[in-house]
């Protein structure tokens, strides 16, 4: 048998073993768009919003833990190479993919809600707010759906205050229509049409413990075939749900608390600080973005 000869290595050499050469940063699958970092700077936040600190909490830091989490749930499956919008549309209706909508939609809502906010000078001591940039043509839009702009912020400002927990208000437009709306989606739900679906016929809570596999199974079949399944359990890209309406989000509001809760605390009665940080985010709103989403219906938002 042969034996291995002892080699006893320079101390040069040891030490350069013992250094690891670094290591290629791996290449993510799925990355922050950059498009907010391009409009608003990590040093200085988004003015007369958040902090540097706030916008670190809310875009930095969460958008970073969004992608890590979506990157290592989503290796090695179909949904490594897919666009994030169309992750949230394809697992909205898969229970067992709960976690991956989870955080692909709140990525998506995340990111459309900092890219509906511009980047305005509030002059030391000011006391009027910045001027809107609404155009006429939007504002008659939403004058004919809201009876005035001012209208559609005090909606804005009572639906948050409202809201008993976390998640988003939108404002959305009927993709066959002129109608606008508001809307609201709780924790990570989404206002994309083909993430909407529900159709049970059957009160899964009554049945208790003698559920068969039939009636599973049956439940199943039926609600796969309602909400546009096809025959391999998938989903068409854009499949909507019975009784679902097709609606382009335009403009989302973040009413997470970690959002707000950073620069503008809890205030009188609890709900202080969220309403100013709401009344502060009218004021920063693009508003020819809105518009522009309104013309351009089915366009991808998570670049």
């Amino acid at each position: 048998m042969f034996r291995p000869r002892l080699r006893i290595p320079r101390a040069g050499g040891l030490a350069q073993r013992l250094v690891a050469p670094a290591a290629a940063p791996a290449r993510s699958i799925h990355q922050i768009p950059h498009n907010v970092t391009k409009k608003f700077s990590p040093e200085e936040g988004v003015p007369g919003l958040l902090t540097a600190d706030g916008f670190d909490i809310a875009w930095t830091q969460h958008m970073t833990l969004m992608m890590e989490k979506l990157n290592a749930l989503t290796a090695g499956t179909d949904y490594e190479q897919m666009e994030i919008q169309q992750i949230v549309k394809q697992t909205a209706r898969q229970a067992h993919e709960a976690s991956i909508f989870n955080h692909a939609s709140m990525a998506f809502n995340n990111h459309l809600f900092f890219e509906g906010m511009r980047s305005v000078e509030f002059p030391e001591g000011a006391t009027e707010p910045p001027a809107s940039n609404m155009s006429e043509k939007l504002q008659t839009e939403l004058k004919k759906n809201f009876s005035s702009v001012e209208t559609l912020r005090r909606e804005f400002i009572a639906t948050a205050l409202a809201m008993f927990g976390p998640g988003f208000i939108w404002l959305v437009k009927n993709a066959r229509s002129n109608e606008y709306r508001i809307l609201t989606t709780y924790l990570a739900g989404s206002p994309l049409t083909a993430a909407h679906w529900r159709r049970q016929p059957v009160d899964l809570n009554s049945h208790g413990s003698d559920l068969s596999d039939e009636i599973v199974g049956s439940w199943l079949g039926r609600t796969q075939a309602a909400t546009g399944a096809t025959s391999a359990g998938r989903f068409t890209k854009d499949s909507t749900g019975p009784g679902g309406i097709e609606v382009i989000p335009l403009l989302c509001l973040n009413t997470w608390q970690h959002v707000w809760l950073r620069d503008y605390g809890l205030g009188a009665g609890g709900l202080g600080g969220k309403r100013q940080f709401v009344e502060n985010w009218w004021h920063v709103i693009d508003w020819q973005r809105v518009e522009e989403l309104a013309e351009l219906s089915g366009r991808n938002n998570f670049k």
